[in-house]
C-alpha cells in the first residue's frame, strides 16, 4: 500500500468482510485493533447506547484526521461492528435485548496506538464534550476460528439464522462457543430499509472436548 492510499480493512480482509448469505462459512480471524466501548441494556431504548455511538464515531474521525496530519497515514473508518453477551446465551434467539451485555467496535488500523486515541479522546472533548468520551479504550482482539454468515434483513429476523447456527450448525461439527457473539454492520440503519440491510453474524468456536 502506498503512502497516498487509504487502508480499508474490508479490502485489506476481504474474506472476513463478504461471506456468503446462503450457508456458514469457517475462516480465521487474526488478531485485530478496535477502539471500543462497553455498556449493556435493549440498544432500541438505551441512552447509553446512543452516546456511545456518538463517541465512537466522533473519536474514530478525529483518529483518522490526525493520523493522516501526523503520519501521513490515511484510512477508511470501518463499519460498526458489535461483541454481544448475556448470561443466558438463548436471550439472542429470543431477542430479550433487556438481557444483553454489548461492546461497540470500530477497527483500526494497526500503526493506531493507545497514546492516540487517548489524544483523540482528549482532543474531541476539548472541542465538544461528549458523554462516553472518557469510556473508551483501545481494545485488542483475537478471535481466531469463527463461524459467519452474511445476514439481509431486519436485525429482529436473524433469530431463526443464531438458531440454527447454535442448535444445528455447531453440533453437527463438534463445535462449541469461544467467545462472545459479533456482529459487523455493514449498512447505514438510519439510511436502509430493514428489508435490505447487511449484518455478518460471527461466532468463534472451538472443537468440543473429547469426552
Amino acid at each position: 500500500m502506498s503512502a497516498a492510499e487509504k487502508y480499508d480493512v474490508k479490502r485489506a480482509l476481504k474474506s472476513l468482510y463478504s461471506p456468503p448469505a446462503t450457508e456458514f462459512s469457517r475462516v480465521v480471524v487474526p488478531p485485530l485493533h478496535y477502539l471500543a466501548i462497553d455498556g449493556h441494556g435493549d440498544p432500541n431504548t438505551s441512552v447509553h447506547y446512543a452516546e456511545a455511538l456518538e463517541a465512537l464515531y466522533s473519536a474514530a474521525y478525529t483518529l483518522k484526521f490526525a493520523s493522516k496530519k501526523t503520519l501521513g497515514r490515511d484510512f477508511v473508518v470501518a463499519p460498526l461492528e458489535g461483541l454481544w453477551r448475556s448470561a443466558d446465551p438463548a436471550a439472542f434467539a429470543r431477542r430479550d435485548k433487556a438481557a444483553w451485555e454489548w461492546t461497540m467496535l470500530i477497527n483500526l488500523p494497526d500503526w493506531v496506538n493507545a497514546e492516540m486515541v487517548e489524544a483523540a479522546c482528549s482532543a474531541l472533548q476539548a472541542k465538544k464534550p461528549i458523554a462516553a468520551a472518557g469510556l473508551l479504550r483501545l481494545h485488542r482482539l483475537d478471535e481466531g476460528e469463527c463461524i459467519q454468515i452474511m445476514h439481509i434483513g431486519s436485525f429482529d429476523d436473524e433469530a431463526p439464522t443464531l438458531a440454527r447456527l447454535h442448535e444445528e450448525y455447531m453440533p453437527a461439527h463438534g463445535l462449541t462457543f469461544n467467545g462472545d457473539h459479533h456482529e459487523i454492520y455493514l449498512s447505514d440503519a438510519r439510511r436502509t430499509e430493514p428489508s435490505k440491510l447487511k449484518t455478518i453474524l460471527r461466532q468463534p468456536v472451538r472443537p468440543l472436548p473429547e469426552i
